[in-house]
């Protein structure tokens, strides 16, 4: 019988759909007491949240056909050493959309409304806070999508919804993709910043997207604008967006995510008044953590099954060996 092996703790959902299969045996966190390599020698399938997928865990795995991660993002996953194995990498492509564009919405709107400051200041009994006066509506301001994927269309849409106006910038978007959609699509990056009052970034980590939001991206954008990012902390320079914070270039900027995570010392941007963070939080609303549990544990069996859905394989070639 395939044995599937869950590494991190993951919705009860997802275990309960795994220990309803006929045909399959499950070690998860709640049940194993056995060292790492005592859990993965067997094991055929692997869903992992936040523990690394590496060469040496490879190792570990003789029998290891698939694994999935808990989510959309693969940055712990050694992609070429899975493929060089010919170990299927999935992810949950659908499970978190909604969780993350309402939380880049909530980013924008705590940025533009200063909710941290005014709140704080009502907490230390002042009715009538100092700068209420330099929040703004979003309706009727511009943003710039950066990444028209899962995540950015469902912005888009909550984006048209307060009466912005939304422009896309996304190289790798088919010709037409959002045609009649009312979206202004901007091929040329920079002069795009320019025109934007909200930058949101809803790209994946990669060669050509580390560090992009450097000293001149930064200067290129619209002075006062507000930067969000709710992707990958690895896209952004941290030292040279607390510069902008700090200088009164940018008006404000949300983030949910850090270069480095899990944080292991304040970085100098967080003493930034005019930036709000969380703790890569945006995908885990109760619903999100179902959903991602759930059909991670679907990919699981589907795969098992000889029916792996391609959409949610990252690594498609080794799909045509099989």
């Amino acid at each position: 019988m395939p044995h599937v092996v869950v590494l991190d703790p993951i919705h009860p959902d997802g275990i309960a759909r795994l220990q309803g299969a006929p045909g399959v045996t499950l070690d998860h966190p709640g049940t194993s007491g056995g060292t790492l390599p005592e859990r993965l020698r067997d094991a055929e399938a692997l869903i992992v949240r936040g523990t690394a997928v590496d060469q040496a865990l490879l190792d570990m795995a003789p029998r290891l056909r698939m694994a999935c991660r808990h989510g959309v993002g693969y940055d712990l996953v050694d992609v070429p050493a899975c493929t060089a194995r010919g170990v299927a990498v999935m992810i949950t492509p659908e499970a978190n959309a909604a969780s993350v564009a309402e939380h880049a919405l909530m980013l924008m709107l705590a940025v533009a409304r200063q909710v941290l400051p005014v709140d704080a200041g009502v907490r230390a009994g002042h009715w009538r806070v100092q700068g209420q006066s330099r929040t703004f509506e979003l309706g009727g301001r511009r943003v710039l999508l950066l990444g028209f994927g899962r995540i950015g269309s469902r912005v888009a849409r909550l984006c048209t919804a307060f009466g912005m106006q939304v422009a896309v910038h996304d190289p790798f978007l088919p010709a037409g993709t959002i045609r009649g959609a009312g979206y202004m699509v901007e091929k040329e990056l920079l002069p795009a910043l320019g025109r934007a009052d909200i930058v949101s970034l809803h790209l994946p980590a990669s060669d050509a997207t580390r560090g992009m939001v450097d000293p001149a991206f930064l200067a290129a954008m619209k002075p006062g604008a507000v930067l969000i990012n709710t992707a990958r902390g690895t896209l952004v320079d941290e030292d040279a967006l607390a510069a902008a914070l700090a200088d009164g270039s940018l008006g404000g900027a949300g983030l949910d995510v850090l270069r480095v995570e899990p944080m292991i010392a304040p970085p100098p941007l967080l003493s930034c008044p005019n930036l709000v963070v969380t703790p890569h939080v945006a995908a885990s609303t109760a619903e999100g953590l179902q959903r991602m549990a759930w059909d991670a544990a679907g990919n699981v069996l589907e795969f098992l099954a000889g029916r792996p859905d391609p959409d949610a394989v990252v690594n498609r070639e080794v799909l045509r060996g099989r």
